[in-house]
């Protein structure tokens, strides 16, 4: 039985500033991530980097307010770079092995004692002094080595093990790209089309849309609007069934952008719920508690959004997982639409809204934004027509629901695939897990 130690006999805090350092040339700024620890970071341009604190190897770096889900690094070899002066630097003393201790931090008795020591009224934090109450194992330096040993080994397993997991989940990402494009080039529902041949075709869906849209601007019940481009035959991206028609976007939905409100407009809690860009998820919704004051919702009546409406971040369209298009939630119904984010209501006469979502969330559409915006190295900022002269590829209204109804089912085998991925994964952390708390557990 080796017993427990205070941390405040192993490790020391690093003060070393920026400007103070005398190591030469200008130095890179890093943050911390609780799953990668020390990775590169932006930093404003007011920052001053003198403040910053500087990492060598073999130094830890944490930020007191995230320590409690792992945010903690350790600097590897090579490495020298500076972390934002509201993080905390310290390092092993000569006795004590960093990686060892690192691997104690990030085990589940390492964060129990953690959370128990952090202090604060409203927010949690790990102050150094807090850092130093933990208890440690006192290890020989030869218990060490074999704890490391261990670790290393179960580390190429598990390496393995996530890199299969990795690639499975990369497979189930691209086999959902694969079913939307088979949904909306018609190949999903060859056989449907085959038993349904008398189905009235895409074309007289336009024409009747278009007499109607004819009407109501000269019943002076909606606004004339402004000819969307033909689309012409170098356009075309792949070949679509008889029956279905090439048309833009806007001929078939109704394009709503938000209002410019003020920020003291903003309050949480109580009030007229509004839609800000960030609700504007890759396929869903997220919720927020952001308001406005209930005054609002009659005073910017033509903002609000309705349940089932598409929503579709303007500014930073696109993330690595995608689109952020999503549906408006029935909690959301009669919110108000903010700047930078627009709302996309299909016309449901010549578009059904589900296939309108499948649509908007395939790879066309996103490799479209991408091939616009990447390629000038711009910032991705979509205007109006950057929604509405999409191209869209449309079925039979009666084929549409068909449509939607097979990508559904197909979803549904992709989720409970991805339910088993994400278990194998949790079962590989919690793997991890038993491995760190044996190797210390008999080292006490």
């Amino acid at each position: 039985m080796s017993g427990m130690m205070r941390l405040e006999q192993l490790i020391e805090k690093s003060h070393t500033k920026c400007r103070d350092f005398d190591g030469g040339g200008e130095l890179e700024a890093f943050g911390v991530s609780n799953t990668d620890g020390i990775t590169r970071t932006a930093h404003r341009k007011s920052d001053d980097l003198g403040d910053y604190l500087v990492i060598e190897p073999g130094s830890f770096a944490y930020n007191p307010y995230r320590i409690n889900v792992g945010s903690i690094g350790l600097t590897p070899e090579g490495l020298t770079g500076v972390v934002s002066p509201a993080y905390i630097v310290f390092r092993a003393k000569e006795k004590l092995i960093p990686e060892v201790l690192l691997d104690f931090l990030k085990s589940s008795e390492g964060l129990r004692q953690i959370i128990k020591l952090a202090s604060g009224a409203v927010r949690k934090a790990l102050r150094f002094e807090d850092l130093c109450e933990i208890e440690f194992p006192a290890l020989s330096h030869g218990r060490q080595l074999e704890i490391l040993k261990h670790k290393q080994g179960f580390n190429q397993h598990h390496g393995r093990l996530l890199s299969e997991i990795t690639h499975q989940e990369t497979l189930l990402t691209k086999l959902k790209q694969a079913i939307l494009q088979e949904a909306i080039s018609g190949k999903l529902t060859a056989d449907w089309r085959a038993a349904h041949s008398d189905v009235e075709p895409a074309s007289q869906l336009l024409k009747r849309i278009q007499a109607e849209k004819a009407r109501l601007i000269a019943a002076k019940k909606l606004r004339p609007e402004k000819p969307l481009p033909q689309i012409t035959p170098a356009e075309i991206p792949f070949e679509i069934p008889d029956g279905w028609e090439w048309c833009r976007l806007g001929q078939a939905i109704r394009l709503m952008n938000g209002a410019s409100f003020e920020s003291g407009d903003f309050r949480k809690g109580e009030g007229v719920k509004c839609i800000k860009i960030t609700n504007a998820g890759v396929g869903e919704f997220v919720e927020t508690d952001d308001t406005l004051p209930i005054s609002f919702a009659k005073s910017y009546a033509k903002y609000q959004v309705s349940s089932g409406d598409l929503i579709l971040a303007l500014t930073r369209p696109y993330i690595a997982t995608g689109l952020k298009i999503s549906r408006c939630p029935e909690s959301y119904d009669g919110a108000l639409l903010n700047q930078r984010v627009a709302a996309i209501r299909p016309i449901e006469e010549l578009l059904n809204p589900d296939y309108a979502f499948l649509f908007l969330s395939s790879d066309l559409v996103l490799r479209g934004y991408q091939a616009e915006f990447d390629s000038k190295g711009q910032q991705p900022n979509l205007k109006s027509e950057h929604v509405t002269h999409l191209r869209l590829a449309l079925p039979p209204l009666a084929e549409q629901a068909a449509i939607v109804a097979r990508v559904e089912a197909l979803m549904a085998q992709c989720r409970a695939l991805g339910a088993e991925i994400a278990h194998t994964r949790s079962h590989a952390a919690h793997l991890l897990q038993a491995v760190l708390k044996e190797a210390f557990a008999q080292s006490v």
